[in-house]
């Protein structure tokens, strides 16, 4: 999920794919090692779309095909359908709960160990740019949708009823404040320990107040 994740579409197996969509993949990872690159030398209001393209080495008509705004160019990537994949894996008659628990825990596994640096960054720029932030509010709907699919699929029920739809919202906004709480607090915490801390309380509800 595009706020859990900064896993690199390099480190994935794209062996399947055509050459016209491994092209697709590789330049949109041009553009975001290009976004990163130049946030981290200049910050994010400095760095315009123009010298975005430049060192990608492609277009600013082409950035804007692949990221309708610079915003997008932080925040997505090519995770969301892998996660989906990894959830179809899974076996059948598993708790809906325990699957979760397993695909989301090997994606911030994989996260953790390819991209530390771009995770904390996108992590830090949700936080800190409210254009970034406001964009993902916006953008968790799409994710919403491939999940929402997912989880009728699993329990049998109607993708478009109100209980699937309630139910995956409240997910992904929880899953989106596992990354927020973790960069408001410098990264201190374990993001592991937090996305099961998290998935407890979707799980049971609030625990009891400590006294």
């Amino acid at each position: 999920m595009t706020c859990m994740t900064a896993a690199r579409t390099t480190s994935a197996d794209h062996s399947h794919l055509g050459l016209r969509e491994r092209k697709k993949i590789k330049t949109r990872t041009a553009i975001r090692d290009a976004t990163y690159a130049l946030i981290r030398e200049q910050g994010y209001d400095a760095t315009t779309v123009e010298q975005i393209a430049e060192r990608a080495e492609v277009s600013p008509s082409t950035v804007f095909r692949y990221f309708p705004t610079k915003e997008d160019i932080v925040l997505t990537d090519e995770f969301d359908p892998l996660l989906m994949e990894e959830i179809r894996k899974r076996p059948a008659d598993e708790p809906w709960m325990e699957t979760l628990r397993h695909v989301m825990t090997k994606a911030v596994g994989v996260g953790l160990a390819e991209d530390l640096d771009v995770l904390k960054l996108r992590s830090h720029l949700m936080v800190q740019v409210p254009a970034v932030r406001s964009r993902m509010l916006e953008t968790m709907s799409v994710t919403g949708k491939m999940l929402t699919q997912a989880i009728a699929e699993r329990t049998g029920r109607d993708p478009e009823s109100l209980e699937v739809r309630v139910y995956t919202m409240s997910l992904i906004g929880g899953l989106a404040e596992i990354t927020l709480y973790w960069a408001e607090h410098d990264f201190r915490d374990d993001l592991g320990e937090l996305l099961h801390h998290a998935l407890d309380v979707i799980e049971h509800g609030l625990p009891p107040e400590k006294p």
